[in-house]
């Protein structure tokens, strides 16, 4: 399959377009994520049809993602060697012009990892940038939220997003009840999801892995942003209904990312 050129807008059949070549191709997708979500990204990965590799050490992170799709960086729960590795891992990736994300999970609470965010966005530039409306404020040199949860809204959060993404020539995604999603120029809102998905354990961290999966498979960042939130979001709408609480939320998820077609998305997703 041809890659899919950068369109002037996004549309349904762009997002359907996009969940047929990751489903076609399967890209191997390198998680440099945190320890509570690992196992979960991985299935999410696998049920939308890419494949993961949790390569996160300094010996083999660099050259792992020379030979990726797509890498994840996820500051959920950094380490000394892990933020190694991370560093490592987008060398390789940008020597070997591979799409990265960076999740920068609760930037602007933690001194540490905020400086990290900063030194990955420093010199480098990653495919998409993906966060809640604090973590995006953040990194735009506001507070931050409390911990990993968000006290702003996605709404306040569009300037500082549209700046970031002009200032390091990038897509910044910010996740909320309507998300949004900006290259800097062209914009989209994402009206799909359940509330079930802010009461399971790496709902986020796993959307930044789906894409890293879709910019594998997608020239335009813009639009591998919107597909992996539309997939994801449009699968959440229709586990909820099958779903009596969370646990079972969580288990439906993956079902319905594994049975969602193309053209179911096309048909549900909502771009208000």
């Amino acid at each position: 399959m041809p890659p899919i050129r950068p369109t002037k807008s996004i549309l349904p059949r762009d997002l359907g377009t996009a969940l047929a070549a990751l489903r076609e191709r399967a890209p191997l997708v390198q998680c440099l994520t945190n320890i509570v979500v690992a196992n979960f990204t991985a299935n999410v990965l696998l049920a939308a049809g890419a494949s993961p590799a949790m390569v996160d050490n300094p010996a083999e992170a660099e050259s792992f993602a020379g030979i990726a799709g797509g890498v994840l960086i996820n500051l959920g729960t950094p380490y000394p060697d892990t933020t190694e590795a991370m560093a490592a891992a987008i060398r390789g990736a940008e020597a070997n012009h591979t799409a990265w994300v960076l999740d920068p999970v609760a930037v602007g609470a933690l001194r540490w990892r905020t400086s990290l965010a900063h030194q990955f966005l420093r010199g480098h530039q990653p495919s998409i940038v993906r966060g809640n409306a604090s973590e995006i404020l953040a990194l735009a040199g506001g507070a931050g939220g409390k911990g990993v949860e968000s006290l702003a809204s996605v709404e306040q959060a569009h300037g500082a997003a549209a700046t970031l993404a002009a200032a390091h020539h990038t897509v910044v995604a910010v996740s909320g009840a309507v998300d949004y999603l900006t290259d800097g120029t062209r914009s989209v809102r994402i009206a799909n999801g359940h509330l079930y998905l802010t009461r399971i354990t790496g709902s986020g961290c796993a959307l930044g892995g789906l894409m890293a999966g879709f910019a594998a498979v997608v020239d335009d960042a813009l639009c591998a942003a919107a597909a992996a939130t539309a997939t994801l979001t449009v699968a959440a709408d229709i586990a909820a209904k099958r779903a009596r609480g969370p646990g079972s939320f969580a288990v439906a998820l993956l079902d319905s990312l594994c049975d969602l077609t193309p053209g179911a998305l096309v048909d549900t997703v909502c771009l208000p």
